[in-house]
């Protein structure tokens, strides 16, 4: 590692957080030595998958604190002296924000400022006069006005990101007291003063329309940081491409299924609920090749029983329609259920979960690919389904849209590519184009 470059310590509250670097490891776990093994590493970016994204308010703060504590040991350990931390949140504004935040600077303590910067800009998302926009279709769209806006667990009112602040901090941080830094500001190359003036976590809001937005921002960072600033971020990932300056990927996305394992088609696994997975599914299943297969998830509820009913069957459907050369599509019943509390949400979805993860550990050992679909879903993959400590990323198959591959020594599925794709990512074909890139030896 560069010795003028900070490690990039990111806790990720999903698995899709290095969806636009490469080469790095993902960490599932976060014991001491876990950590240690990320931190040594020659790649100066690593991503704590801690997926609290699908915890409950208090869950999300013990684990955050307990990533934050090990990572004190580890880091003292190893007497690294230079670090940026990350937490890695989503680009439509939900999470657990400022629980994270506020948890990072306790136990890490010492920061001059936590700063906001949700563009993602391979997904559309730009922030500009400090509020935030999805570019739907070429149109800039005020977050607050999308279906993410009106989440039932991380819901909120605003998209001028200092209003959005004093809602979640419930007015410990008023708008007033935000500090703005707008595309003005960044591309005028005046802000490392601005920076250096930073102090007490103060907390600041970036404005972010493209790469080289970014780009000049990470400049900056680094160098304020050499010279001693502590900075804590709240970012989706297109801010993590400009601080760890990896340059091109080894491996271009057309060529993603050089690391196939067999020469055999593979499965698809879909998890997330949200508009743009379910019209990517719908188009997917239109494919010749394609043969759907789907969990009625509200059978789990009256009958607890039927798991594994629903289990067997899901199975069966897999092997039969691997067997056919054509590629099973595994993906819960798209109706909304409803529930009379978060917390109850919450548990179903963990519920449901556990199931798919099952239906992981079942698949036929001689898959060619695996990909999976939802945030959370991913995350349980590699954690829970594929049992996985530690994954190296290779890149990216699509804009946003990670590859990471197992272990040659991996009891089930050695080197087998595992594409992570987030809910709300790429367009109405992307998921279909995910498939052909890998179907195709």
């Amino acid at each position: 590692m560069n010795l003028s470059q900070p490690k990039i310590i990111v806790i990720d509250d999903d698995p899709t957080g290095s969806q636009t670097v490469h080469s790095c490891l993902l960490l599932m776990h976060w014991d001491v030595e876990t950590l240690k093994q990320g931190l040594e590493d020659d790649v100066p970016i690593m991503f704590i998958l801690s997926n609290t994204r699908a915890m409950s308010p208090e869950q999300a703060a013990d684990c955050t604190k307990e990533v934050c504590q090990n990572l004190k040991i580890a880091i003292a350990e190893l007497k690294i002296e230079e670090f940026l931390v990350v937490s890695r949140s989503d680009s439509t504004l939900r999470g657990h924000y400022p629980i994270e935040t506020d948890v990072i600077a306790h136990e890490l303590g010492g920061f001059d400022a936590h700063f906001l910067t949700p563009a993602f800009f391979e997904g559309g998302r730009i922030t500009v006069d400090s509020t935030h926009y999805l570019l739907i279709d070429g149109v800039k769209t005020p977050v607050s006005e999308t279906e993410f806006a009106q989440d039932s667990v991380f819901g909120y009112s605003y998209s001028y990101l200092p209003n959005y602040v004093a809602e979640k901090t419930q007015g410990k941080i008023s708008a007033e007291e935000v500090i703005k830094f707008s595309l003005a500001d960044i591309r005028s190359g005046q802000i490392r003063q601005r920076l250096l003036q930073l102090t007490g976590n103060q907390c600041v809001v970036v404005d972010g329309e493209t790469q080289a937005d970014y780009d000049l921002l990470a400049q900056s960072i680094l160098q304020t940081s050499a010279e001693g600033k502590r900075f804590l971020f709240r970012s989706a990932a297109s801010l993590l491409t400009s601080l760890a300056q990896l340059g091109e990927q080894p491996v271009p996305p057309t060529k993603m299924a050089d690391y196939k394992p067999t020469d055999k088609t593979g499965v698809i696994l879909v998890g997330s609920h949200v508009q743009k997975t379910t019209q990517q599914l719908n188009q997917l299943l239109t494919e010749d090749g394609i043969v759907g297969i789907e969990v009625d998830v509200a059978r789990l509820r009256p009958d607890p029983e039927e798991r594994t009913a629903i289990l067997r069957e899901t199975l069966e459907s897999v092997k039969r329609v691997f067997t056919q050369g054509q590629t099973p599509v595994v993906y819960t019943s798209r109706e909304e259920l409803s529930f009379p509390d978060i917390q109850q949400r919450l548990q179903f979805g963990i519920l449901v979960s556990a199931l798919l993860m099952d239906v992981v550990k079942g698949l036929p050992p001689e898959i060619g690919f695996l990909i999976s679909k939802g945030g959370i879903t991913s995350n349980d993959v590699l954690s829970i389904g594929l049992n996985l400590r530690a994954a190296r990323l290779v890149g990216q198959i699509l804009p946003g849209c990670s590859v990471i591959r197992t272990e040659p020594t991996h009891p089930q599925f050695p080197n087998l590519p595992v594409v992570l794709f987030p809910g709300n990512v790429g367009n109405q074909d992307s998921l279909v184009a995910a498939w052909h890139r890998l179907r195709n030896s």
